[in-house]
């Protein structure tokens, strides 16, 4: 994790398999006006809680658009995926958790906690965001991710987690806030 990159290029973007940008045109209230989307997947998120360790389970990986802003490209996230399959996005967020994270969770513990919208600007695509608490008896490999993903598990004490929040050297997603807000609040 962390390797240098190298040969970093932007180029048009064709025959794209999750993503395509449109060019809408509307009228509101008399004006014509226009804006440019990319239309993108749904996802899940899910903020997993490890009982014995009292961390928070998060993932570390590489994002190339990031690497835009800071060239270093690394976030923290929530374990998270694409809604591109015909499953519930419940057993969507179980299935990720155990790519990712190698967690094996039941799904009667996977609780809904709300969605929202995100990237609005350009996007506006539905995020769904679920909670489930995990134990090491349900360790049933590293994680790691699927198609050479290099998703690195990072596990931070729930003690560290309010000044991860506020740690601008981190980059991170809203969806990853707002969850630690939620915990928090319940807790």
């Amino acid at each position: 994790m962390g390797k240098k990159i190298k040969h970093f290029k932007l180029q048009p973007l064709v025959n794209a398999k999750f993503i395509s940008t449109s060019f809408a045109t509307y009228e509101q209230e008399g004006i014509e006006k226009s804006w440019e989307i990319v239309e993108a997947h749904d996802s899940v998120a899910i903020l997993l809680y490890h009982k014995e360790k009292r961390s928070f389970v998060l993932v570390k990986q590489f994002r190339p658009a990031v690497y835009l802003n800071n060239e270093n490209g690394m976030t923290i996230e929530l374990c998270a995926g694409i809604v591109d399959k015909a499953l519930s996005l419940a057993e969507i967020a179980k299935e990720e958790v155990e790519e990712e994270c190698g967690y094996d969770i039941p799904l009667s513990n996977i609780q809904k906690i709300t969605s929202f919208h995100t990237s609005v600007g350009f996007a506006g695509s539905k995020q769904t965001l679920y909670f489930a608490e995990v134990e090491e008896r349900m360790k049933v490999s590293e994680g790691g991710g699927v198609d050479h993903e290099q998703i690195e598990v990072v596990y931070l004490p729930t003690e560290e987690a309010k000044k991860f929040l506020y740690d601008e050297s981190i980059a991170k997603t809203p969806g990853l806030m707002f969850a630690f807000m939620w915990w928090f609040e319940r807790n």
